[in-house]
Order: structure tokens, then sequence, then C-alpha cells
């Protein structure tokens, strides 16, 4: 049958060929991630992470001390906390420092919360005596997706700090257990989709953060509908989105370290 001969499509296919991100990818496909070490040459391991045209620099820098609490309750190994921050001019309009405000920013603590607790999820603390990492995430560019290249990128910069003191026999023993990385997914459009970028981010009636090991355990799972509610088919479409995503950002993140080695 010739193309001008052959039926309409159903309501249903239209609407399905009508779809498209305002990217133009595919509902699986992530935006192109780039890593870019030694960004931050004073700190221990440095990575400006980039998921398309979000960028954030990740920074792990080591201390040979633990804070009071842990001296004070005498917790045996080290520690992890972690700071974020959205440059004043990583958004369209200039965004206000903290300090200029007088207050702490509530959504950066939220966010810096959990990237500590994340990395804590895939370290043995009681591998770094008497150690405290830090580790600092600056937004130099949002285009959404600030706090899951944050996690990755956080992961890679502290691998490469460990690594440094492992070479020069600062630790005996690998913190590290196993990768992590995180990526956004959400539904757009009545469509679930992969690492969404800022206009997808702002319209989606589902928004949700995933943070994963490289061995496939969930680490966190943020999501909530944006005055909307969901199935739960609909979850399982996003967390197998996620997963796929995970996948290739650890793929990405050994392939770095392979170039560092």
């Amino acid at each position: 049958m010739s193309p001008e001969n052959q039926p309409p499509s159903s309501l249903a296919e239209q609407l399905e060929q009508a779809f498209t991100r305002p990217s133009g990818r595919e509902i699986d496909q992530m935006r192109e991630v780039r890593f870019q070490t030694g960004i931050a040459p004073h700190a221990n391991g440095s990575v400006l992470c980039s998921y398309g045209n979000t960028q954030v620099i990740c920074a792990a820098m080591i201390e040979d001390r633990v804070p009071g609490w842990m001296r004070q309750q005498k917790v045996e190994g080290g520690w992890l906390t972690a700071e974020y921050s959205m440059l004043p001019y990583s958004t369209l309009y200039r965004k206000d420092r903290p300090i200029s405000k007088g207050k702490q920013d509530g959504r950066n603590i939220e966010i810096q919360r959990l990237i500590g607790r994340s990395l804590r999820a895939v370290l043995n603390l009681k591998n770094m005596p008497d150690k405290t990492l830090w580790i600092d995430c600056d937004v130099l560019r949002a285009d959404g997706g600030t706090r899951t290249a944050s996690i990755t990128g956080a992961w890679l910069a502290t691998r490469i700090a460990i690594n440094g003191l492992l070479e020069r026999g600062k630790l005996e023993k690998d913190p590290i257990v196993d990768h992590l990385a995180a990526i956004s997914v959400g539904i757009y459009k009545d469509k679930c989709i992969l690492d969404l970028d800022y206009p997808e981010d702002r319209d989606a009636t589902v928004d949700a953060n995933v943070v994963m090991t490289g061995s496939g355990q969930f680490v966190e799972v943020q999501s909530s509908g944006e005055e909307a509610t969901y199935s739960r088919s609909q979850l399982d479409e996003l967390l197998a989105l996620s997963e796929k995503g995970i996948q290739e950002l650890v793929e990405l993140q050994k392939q770095e370290l392979g170039k560092e080695g």
C-alpha cells in the first residue's frame, strides 16, 4: 500500500509521534556527560562535572582531624562532610550569596546533606582514621540536575583524592567500597524521561532524583508530584530509566579513572 493510501493513524499514535523533548533527545537519552579533572589544583581531588550545560566544580580536600563530636564520643574512624552552593552567575539572573542575606539557603542545606549522606553510603569511614574529607560542590552553570551532577562528580573527586592518599601511604586500606552516581528522571508531557534539563524540570508533573551504587543498590530516591499524582507503573518506569542512566555514568567514571591511571 502506498503511503497516500494508508489509513490514518490512531490518536494515540499521533500523540506518540508528536512528543518531542526540548533538546530533541530520546526519552531514555542522557545529555552529554563530561569530566575535567584537576580543575582545582590545590584540592586533593577535583572535577568539573558537566551534564549538558549544567556544570559543577567538585573538589575533595582532606584534613588530619575529625569533628569535635567524634572526639568527645570516642567514635573511631574518620568523617565526610559536604557543602554545596550556586555561584551568583550560575543562573540567568544573579543569585545572591547566602552570606549577603545573613542566613543559610534552605535548598543548599538540603542538597549538601544529600551529597554527604550519599557519599558516606559508599565509604567505610573506619578506614579513614582521624581524617575528615571535605567535599565542596559549586555550581558554575545551572541547567537542571545540579544535585545529581554534584554527587556523580563528587564521587570521582573523592576517588582521586583517596587514590593519592593510598599512593603516599597515608591510608592503609581503601575506604571506598563502590561507585556512586545520581541522575534525575521525571514525567514530562505524560512521558517518563531521563536526565531533565531546565525546561523539562520546570514543566514536569513529576520530578525524581535517584542515587545508586555501581553494584545497582539504591542509596536515595527523592520523588514527588508537582500538584499531580503518578502510578506505580510510572514509578517503576522512572526507576528503570534511572538505573540505565546510572549504569552509563558509572561506566564514564571508570573510563575517566582509566585516563588518570
